[in-house]
């Protein structure tokens, strides 16, 4: 894949993700919740105080395919989540780390989102 197409294609992520907060959390401004030009280091998703203090996380954002296999994983959750109206869930693990959870993004943005 050529460097642009690499760029574009986490840009298309970061901008899915930021839109989708948006939409989340109407309080906040576009101004709240920022993506950084490419090549910045630091968070891929830039809130402001008050992005901050409302969402709570830190969001690193991956558009590749190395993950397959997280995605079968979820895919055998999914497929035993059906009929008992479970929703999927993987957690993952490799040594000498913490295990790491994985779940749908909407069930994710629906879980820290504050009722007003």
């Amino acid at each position: 894949m050529k460097f642009a197409s690499k760029k574009r294609k986490g840009s298309l992520l970061q901008n899915f993700v930021r839109d989708r907060i948006l939409k989340t959390f109407p309080n906040l401004k576009r101004k709240d919740v920022m993506t950084p030009s490419y090549g910045e280091t630091g968070p891929d998703i830039i809130f402001s105080k008050a992005g901050l203090k409302l969402v709570g996380w830190n969001f690193e954002v991956k558009n590749q395919n190395k993950m397959k296999g997280v995605y079968d994983w979820y895919k055998q959750s999914k497929k035993h989540s059906k009929g008992n109206k479970l929703k999927p869930c993987v957690v993952m693990k490799m040594n000498s780390r913490d295990p790491l959870v994985v779940i749908d993004f909407e069930d994710f943005l629906k879980l820290i989102k504050v009722d007003d």
